[in-house]
């Protein structure tokens, strides 16, 4: 039987009208899994992804967010640029840095104000007054949004120019990804453990210091030795070189105090400062088990410093504070992975004893994103909410008047029906965290809503000023988002009256 190119072309298009015809029948969410909601048909647990003809023909969109509305936002402020110039020429670079947010430029009603706790209308003035104090610590808790010192590097750039301050803050002794605020090179031997990482198993003693992670120089034991075993160990030595970065912010480049943060020796370990070869001081390290800070004097910002330890056992090192002594001083402490959930489950005696050290009268926290894909509904919600709660209340019972401000998500993108669409539990997420916040007496800055809101991440994407990962910034990105961060505060330090309604 020959088949007519006519009735080929009939069969063809009752197929294609057939599989129309279903679009119609097919339900908007049906095809549910534990992410998010695909249209489709569903029976019982089985479910099959099919569009709907709205779905199909476009009819409908998740955002009513345009191209012109992203580029609006990103437009309201205009970021510092970097500065990567040598020190001999930095009067001028610190002249152009030291140029506040010109608000005849800016339209401050487009800018996505702090929120306030109302049974605190003190807030704001109480940070103005930490701020503008003879040394005040930020320590900066994130995710990894805020790697690399993202993020933090700018906020402690424009402060410090305010404020006045010097240095970087806090550097991991063993750093495990790229940042430029300053040089750090460990020698051999070293090996980095951190409490929010899941690949490596965890100390029973808990004790990772208010940083949350440590590095050491020898095999980490669980049970203490005694001192034949320890007498059969080789003596190993390690070292830190600490310089300036040519690449970073010319404040991150001022710094004089130098504290290397450790705890957990029990035996003898010999310290050797150099600075251009030349020995600064020589000491041994404290052997009672407890947390010390050593610290290092410099006359002048140290362009070749090095750190040798000698030992048979190495203590555990919670990190390098490379500080001005004066005015701010800002800590990048970022959490690959972490939900800002584990805090109230390292060792609290290390973590007070540490932070009466640091003395921060300011935390800043950042995080949701990645508790973000494991929310299913408004209950899990909730939870993660109540979690982050317990979690600042375990940190404020730590530490002395400090002042708490937390930094909501970004909005975040899944693919449903072929197209990147927000998170469905997202924007409850949001309020649920400032709702929390509040009630707690921690401020809430929303980066979801500072963002765009609902749908915004796919055209910072497009502009890229965010990655392909539809979840972190790039450079440019970077700079934007805490540009508008800084902007949201400034408005508070610079304005004495109470802004918790302005949005």
């Amino acid at each position: 039987m020959r088949v007519k190119p006519i009735q080929i072309s009939v069969f063809i298009l009752f197929v294609l009208g057939a599989l129309f015809g279903l679009m119609f029948l097919s339900e908007k969410g049906a095809a549910e899994s534990a992410k998010n909601q695909n249209d489709g048909f569903s029976y019982k647990e089985f479910s099959i992804k099919y569009p709907t003809h709205t779905t199909f023909l476009e009819l409908e969109k998740d955002s009513s967010l345009s191209r012109e509305d992203i580029l609006k936002v990103t437009e309201i402020v205009t970021p510092l640029d970097i500065e990567d110039s040598e020190e001999s020429i930095d009067t001028v670079i610190t002249k152009k840095t030291k140029q506040l947010p010109d608000f005849t430029e800016i339209d401050t009603t487009q800018i996505i104000r702090i929120k306030y706790p109302e049974n605190n209308p003190d807030f704001a003035k109480e940070l103005r007054k930490k701020l503008s104090s003879r040394s005040c610590r930020i320590i900066h808790y994130g995710d990894s949004q805020i790697e690399g010192d993202r993020i933090t590097a700018y906020l402690r750039n424009r402060l410090q120019h305010m404020y006045k301050g010097g240095g970087p803050g806090f550097i991991p002794v063993l750093p495990v990804y790229n940042q430029i605020s300053a040089v750090v090179e460990p020698s051999e031997h070293w090996e980095r453990f951190a409490f929010f990482d899941p690949t490596k198993k965890k100390f029973s003693n808990r004790k990772y210091g208010a940083y949350l992670s440590l590095s050491r120089f020898t095999r980490h034991q669980e049970k203490l030795l005694d001192s034949i075993v320890i007498d059969s160990l080789p003596l190993v030595k390690a070292s830190i070189k600490i310089g300036k970065s040519v690449k970073s912010y010319a404040k991150f480049r001022n710094f004089t105090k130098i504290g290397l943060h450790y705890g957990n020796c029990n035996f003898p370990v010999k310290i050797s400062v150099y600075n251009n070869g030349v020995l600064l001081q020589k000491d041994q390290l404290i052997a009672d088990g407890n947390y010390h800070h050593y610290k290092i004097r410099t006359t002048t910002a140290p362009t070749d410093l090095t750190i040798e330890l000698e030992g048979r056992v190495s203590p555990d090192f919670y990190g390098l504070t490379l500080d001005s002594g004066y005015g701010i001083q800002i800590d990048n402490v970022a959490m690959r992975g972490a939900s800002g959930t584990i805090f109230a489950n390292s060792n609290s005696v290390t973590y007070k004893e540490m932070m009466s050290q640091l003395k921060p009268k300011i935390v800043i926290m950042q995080y949701g994103g990645n508790t973000m894909p494991y929310l299913k509904d408004s209950t899990d919600v909730n939870k993660y909410a109540k979690r982050i709660k317990n979690q600042i209340s375990w940190i404020k019972r730590r530490t002395k008047n400090t002042s708490f401000i937390f930094i909501g998500p970004t909005d975040m993108c899944i693919p449903v029906n072929g197209k990147m669409e927000t998170y469905p539990l997202l924007p409850y997420l949001n309020t649920k965290l400032m709702e929390t916040c509040l009630e707690n007496n921690v401020a809430y800055w929303s980066m979801f809503d500072a963002m765009g809101g609902k749908g915004s991440m796919e055209l910072w994407v497009e502009e890229k000023l965010t990655a392909k990962d539809y979840m972190h910034f790039t450079w440019k990105g970077t700079k934007i988002i805490s540009e508008l961060f800084f902007t949201a505060l400034y408005l508070d330090l610079k304005e004495p009256n109470s802004n918790a309604d302005d949005t």
